[in-house]
């Protein structure tokens, strides 16, 4: 080949030109999976208990049809644990591509079985362009003690809460022992969700956190002697609490939902939360009384971030990945974090969020449990009060 500095300039001109143009129109590899996204459909495994999250994903759906030609449909699921299942009896069964399940809304227990599982795709995260947006001081790099290792991307985050009706509880309980007084004050207008619900569990944790004095062992994997030493003053804490409880304690609301309904309905003067801003929007929507307000234990409040997840048979990889960049979008953030959409605090610096965006309401926070714990104590809950 004759070397360039004998070419006559005319060619060396063109050649450059072809050379730098060659280099412009290289796909960078988010604009490869941009367009491979196009025209996939997504189908996402998440909660459907929330009318306003159910909105919230409805308003994505439409914006992600229409900017980057991704169909999103949510699976609506009461636990996130029937999806790990079947996506364990899909790799026992040998399907690895294909899957019914491209993304899921997951953490702690559940993140921990699909990583161990081997039930997630590749780390994806990094490769996300709004990750570069998120903040890294939140607990975004370990769940529920798990380190993530890119293997599901920050959504939001959630804080365990009591929307308090101040029209009927003046001086709102914030420590486990003031709970207890009040519930005996008040015999019948305080419950929990059942665990394992969600909601329900959470509240056994944050109780557990009130009540031991040395929080140290939770945040390592639990063994029998351990566990036994240190939930031994929750289970004398909630025999004492079970009496005076909705219903004495023989039966316990389904959901966080119903605990919801049953303090606008009046039979219940609290509600949990695991969303700071949950009291908030609704108020403004009128779904709860105005008087309603959220409170938190003053040690802290029981604090986790949830995530988005990608299944290692997920049929459009592509396409929920440009869904989970999306989600993350300051615009979606913004959005989420509004109490008249959601409510739910965004996972972005504040900075990056649109101006004039109102700071979320966050509580001081109580780092989550290693995810054994939370096993064993539902387990041990349903020996004792299962019915």
């Amino acid at each position: 080949m004759m070397p360039i500095r004998h070419l006559p300039a005319l060619a060396v001109t063109l050649l450059l030109l072809w050379g730098g143009q060659a280099r412009a129109e290289s796909p960078s590899p988010w604009q490869a999976i941009q367009a491979e996204a196009r025209g996939e459909t997504v189908y996402f495994n998440a909660w459907g208990g929330s009318p306003e999250i159910n909105r919230y994903l409805a308003w994505a759906a439409g914006e992600l049809a229409r900017d980057h030609g991704v169909t999103l449909v949510q699976v609506k699921v009461d636990d996130i644990a029937q999806s790990v299942s079947q996506l364990l009896a899909n790799k026992q069964a040998g399907k690895r591509q294909g899957g019914p399940i491209d993304l899921l809304w997951v953490n702690g227990e559940n993140f921990k079985a699909l990583k161990d599982k081997g039930l997630l795709g590749a780390p994806f995260s990094q490769g996300l362009p709004n990750m570069a947006l998120v903040d890294l001081s939140l607990p975004v790099s370990e769940d529920f003690t798990v380190p993530v290792e890119g293997l599901e991307a920050p959504w939001g985050l959630g804080q365990l809460n009591f929307m308090v009706d101040k029209a009927q509880v003046a001086a709102p309980p914030r420590s486990a022992q003031a709970l207890l007084a009040w519930a005996r004050a008040n015999p019948g207008r305080f419950s929990y969700p059942k665990p394992p619900q969600f909601h329900g569990s959470s509240f056994l944790k944050q109780m557990l956190l009130e009540l031991t004095p040395d929080s140290a062992p939770l945040y390592q994997a639990a063994d029998q002697a351990a566990f036994d030493r240190v939930t031994a003053p929750l289970w004398a804490w909630l025999n004492a609490l079970h009496p005076h409880l909705w219903r004495q304690g023989r039966a316990f609301p389904a959901s966080a939902a119903e605990t919801r309904q049953l303090l606008d309905d009046g039979e219940l003067a609290m509600a949990i939360s695991f969303n700071p801003q949950e009291a908030m929007g609704a108020v403004a929507n009128g779904s709860l009384p105005a008087s309603v307000t959220a409170i938190a234990m003053e040690k802290g409040a029981l604090t986790n971030s949830h995530f988005l997840a990608i299944p290692f048979n997920a049929n459009a990889r592509a396409g929920a990945q440009v869904v989970v960049n999306f989600l993350l979008s300051p615009a979606a953030q913004a959005r989420k974090a509004d109490p008249a959409f959601w409510g739910d605090p965004s996972v972005l610096r504040q900075e990056s969020l649109p101006q004039g965006t109102a700071p979320a309401l966050r509580f001081k926070a109580r780092p989550e449990p290693h995810p054994s714990w939370q096993l064993m104590l539902e387990t041990a809950w349903a020996e004792r009060y299962g019915h």
